[in-house]
């Protein structure tokens, strides 16, 4: 379609990015370490470490992956949340010439094996916090080495006394055995003295695999490309541009980085658009621990702050919020579930910075759409293609509506996935004839090209930016004894956006919620595991006998109205 967006672009803003001019992801790295060297690349509890430390300290890690035998383009695991190992890993892998398999330390054994197996990853960089649940199932993967880091990792002498209380006071790492780990410290010290041998990489090998949920209630993994992640760090980077042009100057952008790492939103809007201009990211490992993160944010002046409306309002609702100073901040960017006009409205009271929403998916790398960083009042949409992509609204059909008219939200541009990991059929159901990715989402676009989400046509569940998927729960739900059927969708919840909940026909008629909650913790992260638990006697269901969710979708709208 005509890009009718383009006349909201403001001043600067390009229609279109260059993604060729770095050869791979690896390059744009690089660029950056040299030119950065003597910068601070990452603050974590008070430690930095600069982009020479991230450079030398990559470099070493690369060699050992290397020396352990691992063939250009095999899968590494990263089990980490937001601490200093995590970066370090991550170019390291890609460095290496190998692919990023990011997994969510939260994970169950069994949401963990899945991956790991689907993935076909041979190594494993875990925080030792978490080393129990790969103890638990790496006897089912092809994992074979395992580097295994801990929250003192990095830290200097201040490690010591992290590891003394996370270990003995706080008792946060359960017992693990893991034969042949090697500590990460251990790594990147024996790397130093191994040779690197530089790979050939291409735009097309495989940077990362994010796993994202599918209607067969299989995790799959979305296979994105350097050219993709690349392509959308720098279509992201020319959107931001008036805003960081605008002043108050800056000497170095410092980025808020909250959201956790392995999620596609934190890892190109915080890690490496951050590198890309030079930045400091400063990582937050526990961001629900409202009054410590208030504390880390009161020592530095922010100048860019990606995050769910979740956090935002969390954030808000402690007292000593507001006495934190945000005259440098210039970037607020709202996405992973919708942005509630109260909370963007009082965010903008506080800071003295609008929220601007954006949109996008795993798939997407993230970004496809966003409200110009500049603007001055909440739109309430999902705002205008970023520069190089197209988004075109269309009916079940694959035909495109008139503007005003609601239809499925597609679209196409140099950030979108080559597809799913070894899922063929899979791919082919998500993308158009014509090139396009079909997102799921039921969206309107106006006029001007700014568009709106109205429905989701797919079950998905967004709880506080995570998707949810109704078919994993219910396979578990099943797996109950005490359960005859079952069926989960998703309800408002002022909180997290959605809820999940689950709707239950009890073949064991003393069959508790709470019993059901329990069995659901120990096999799903805790964001996946139903809030809430109705029993009922039946279920609605078309004449074939599928459970119909939408029915039960529009009851609990009906009895909310």
């Amino acid at each position: 379609m005509e890009r009718i967006w383009l006349k909201q672009y403001p001043p600067g803003v390009p229609a279109d990015i260059e993604p060729t001019q770095y050869a791979s992801l690896v390059d744009l790295l690089e660029e950056s370490f040299a030119k950065f060297a003597d910068r601070k690349a990452f603050i974590c509890m008070d430690k930095s470490i600069s982009y020479r430390d991230l450079d030398q300290m990559s470099l070493a890690l690369a060699a050992y992956l290397q020396g352990r035998g691992l063939k250009p383009g095999a899968r590494v695991a990263l089990m980490m949340p937001n601490v200093l190992q995590y970066p370090v890993a991550t170019a390291a892998v890609l460095r290496a010439g190998y692919a990023v398999v990011n997994v969510n330390p939260l994970y169950t054994p069994r949401e963990l094996e899945h991956q790991l197996r689907d993935s076909g990853a041979e190594a494993i960089i875990v925080l030792e916090n978490f080393a129990h649940t790969v103890e638990q199932v790496i006897a089912k993967t092809e994992v074979k080495h395992v580097i295994v880091g801990s929250m003192g990792d990095l830290l200097g002498f201040k490690g010591v006394i992290v590891n003394l209380v996370v270990r003995r006071v706080k008792k946060m790492v359960p017992a693990w055995s893991l034969t042949g780990a090697v500590s990460f410290n251990d790594a990147v010290s024996a790397g130093r003295s191994l040779p690197f041998n530089k790979p050939k990489r291409s735009a097309d090998d495989v940077a990362f695999l994010q796993y994202t949920g599918g209607t067969t209630g299989v995790s799959k993994g979305a296979t994105l490309l350097h050219r993709n992640i690349v392509a959308n760090v720098l279509q992201n980077d020319a959107w931001l541009q008036p805003a960081l042009a605008a002043p108050p100057h800056v000497d170095q952008l410092m980025v808020v980085c909250a959201l956790p790492l392995y999620h596609i939103f934190a890892l190109t809007a915080c890690y490496l658009l951050a590198v890309r201009a030079g930045g400091c990211n400063l990582l937050i490992p526990n961001p629900r621990d409202i009054p410590g993160f208030i504390k880390e944010l009161a020592k530095y002046q922010v100048n860019s702050f990606p995050a769910v409306n979740t956090l935002y309002n969390g954030l808000m609702h402690h007292p000593d919020f507001k006495k934190l100073d945000f005259s440098k901040l210039k970037i607020s960017n709202g996405g992973g579930m919708a942005v509630q006009r109260p909370v963007a409205e009082q965010w903008k009271a506080v800071t003295g910075c609008f929220i601007a929403e954006g949109y996008g998916l795993s798939e997407t790398s993230p970004t496809l759409t966003c409200n110009p960083a500049t603007a001055s009042e909440f739109s309430g949409s999902i705002g205008i293609p970023v520069p190089s992509t197209y988004i075109s609204i269309r009916d079940d059909d694959g035909n495109e509506v008139p503007i005003g008219q609601p239809g499925e939200i597609c679209a196409k541009g140099p950030q979108v996935m080559s597809g799913y990991w070894n899922r063929p059929e899979e791919t082919a159901k998500v993308m158009t004839a014509d090139g396009y990715f079909r997102t799921g989402d039921i969206g309107v676009m106006d006029a001007t090209g700014y568009t709106k989400i109205v429905d989701r046509k797919k079950d998905m569940i967004l709880v506080s930016g995570f998707n949810v998927y109704p078919n994993e729960v219910e396979e578990v739900i099943a797996g109950h004894p005490g359960v005859l059927e079952c069926a989960v969708i998703g309800i408002p919840d002022s909180r997290s956006g959605e809820a999940v909940k689950a709707f239950v026909v009890r073949k064991d008629p003393n069959l508790t919620s709470e019993e059901l909650v329990k069995f659901c913790q120990e096999q799903l992260t805790g964001y996946k595991v139903p809030k809430h638990v109705e029993f009922r006697t039946d279920l609605p269901k078309t004449n074939v006998g599928k459970i119909l969710r939408r029915q039960l979708r529009d009851e609990k709208k009906a009895e909310a109205a």
